[in-house]
């Protein structure tokens, strides 16, 4: 998860408010728990104090509302205070409906803006645009052939050509060819900068006459730390920065610096990148983001992943399949692949309210470990041992253990998985499936 280290911390800290009675003396110790944490996290420290200030100030003045207890309330003052800092509100990059929207990308070298620009033009695509990229980056040998690898396997185009050396010319004539054929948004990825290079600031500036964007994004790398708020800064005095992304935020990036850079340029941030495939790109909304860093869970936009992963319909008699645990081993195999598309147990896990941090990071990795084991044991096996597993003998398991590559005992725990799976669904579905009504026009 993104944060993940700030998330534990501000997690231990807000347990401290089940230890009993809450003063003044648990609160301020809170507060300074929460400090420490934003600084480790390279938040910057103005903004930090500030923050905390406003934690203690409402935590000892304002009233106690009706029905709440002084533990969620101090709860909801917190994710309050923190939203504020990110922005508050979930804002979207405005399509121009009538005409092709143009954004320019643009950041520091090595901030994964061009992986970013394939990642920006993918999430357009799945939702039904038509989506060109324009390659204007001249300084950085491979950057054309790398776009053109990265969204190939999509069907996205790239415009480009390695041996132009003005990018001026290339940005021009890349927005006007996807004009020509009626894009609905048009990418210019530009070279990477640094607030240093005067030279490539004006050449950015350039480009931004030139092809005159709907909006101008900064991609900045979540691994900067504090030197995220003056290279933001150089950037929005250069050219009006109207978005901003967040990449490399999976693992244990502190990220904090670049999160808290939205301030530095007035900016909102609107995405944030988890992760190297095409897909790991994800809408930033404060409330939900912040709401999973205190392990409130976001369920919202679990569901939202889970219906994007499904890709079609699943009808009610595919559902009640698995609710009275009538499924065989090749539906428990596309959910698998399911999961897996969603991207890793533990990013899933963390919305999943309660759960976020109680669940040992080893206990994941192992389960994520295992996903994969037996995905590998089911590509080795047959239609008719998928579709009929109770065929499946000593003679087929040593078969399948040769085929896979894995050893019998892998396949004999996928076996006992599986019928624990149909066991636990089919207890579940005796119980809940007849008054919950689960099925009636199930979509996902």
């Amino acid at each position: 998860m993104a944060l993940e280290v700030l998330g534990e911390a501000l997690n231990k800290a807000l347990k401290k408010l089940t230890r009993g009675v809450v003063d003044e003396k648990l609160i301020k110790e809170i507060v300074k728990d929460i400090q420490r944490a934003l600084i480790a996290a390279d938040v910057n420290i103005e903004l930090v104090f500030q923050l905390s200030k406003n934690i203690e100030k409402r935590a000892f003045e304002e009233k106690l509302p009706k029905g709440v207890s002084r533990k969620e309330h101090i709860i909801r003052i917190v994710y309050d205070e923190l939203t504020k800092i990110l922005g508050e509100k979930h804002e979207q990059i405005y399509l121009n409906p009538s005409e092709s929207t143009v954004l320019l990308m643009v950041g520091i070298q090595g901030s994964g803006k061009t992986t970013t620009t394939g990642k920006l033009a993918r999430f357009f695509q799945k939702r039904g645009f038509k989506v060109g990229i324009v390659c204007s980056d001249t300084w950085r040998p491979g950057a054309y052939h790398q776009l053109q690898q990265y969204c190939s396997p999509h069907n996205i185009e790239v415009f480009g050509d390695p041996d132009e050396k003005d990018a001026i010319k290339l940005a021009k004539e890349g927005v006007k060819y996807f004009r020509k054929k009626k894009y609905d948004v048009i990418i210019v990825d530009t070279a990477g900068r640094h607030k240093e290079e005067k030279g490539l600031i004006e050449e950015m500036k350039k480009i931004s006459k030139a092809v005159n964007p709907n909006e101008v994004i900064l991609v900045i790398d979540g691994t900067i730390g504090q030197q995220a708020m003056p290279q933001a800064k150089a950037f929005s005095e250069a050219t009006p920065v109207g978005s901003i992304i967040v990449t490399k935020l999976d693992g244990s990036a502190k990220g904090g610096g670049a999160l808290s850079s939205a301030a530095m340029t007035k900016a909102k941030i609107k995405f944030i990148g988890e992760g190297e495939k095409i897909d790991d790109l994800e809408e930033f909304d404060p409330k939900k983001f912040v709401s999973r860093l205190l392990g409130l869970g976001d369920l919202e936009t679990l569901l939202k992943k889970v219906k994007e992963a499904a890709k079609e319909e699943i009808d009610e008699k595919y559902a009640e399949k698995f609710m009275t645990g009538k499924f065989n081993l090749r539906d428990m195999y596309k959910q698998l692949e399911m999961v897996s598309s969603m991207g890793s147990l533990q990013k899933i896990v963390q919305m999943i309210p309660g759960l976020g941090f109680n669940i040992p990071k080893d206990t994941l990795e192992t389960s994520e470990e295992k996903l994969k084991i037996y995905k590998v044991v089911m590509d080795s096996m047959t239609e008719e041992e998928l579709e009929n597993p109770k065929i499946i003998n000593y003679s087929r398991i040593k078969r399948i253990a040769k085929g896979s590559g894995r050893n019998e005992k892998d396949i004999r725990d996928l076996l006992n998985q599986y019928n624990m799976m149909k066991k636990l669904f089919k207890q579940f579905g005796k119980k809940r499936l007849p008054k919950m009504g689960l099925f009636k026009g199930v979509k996902m």
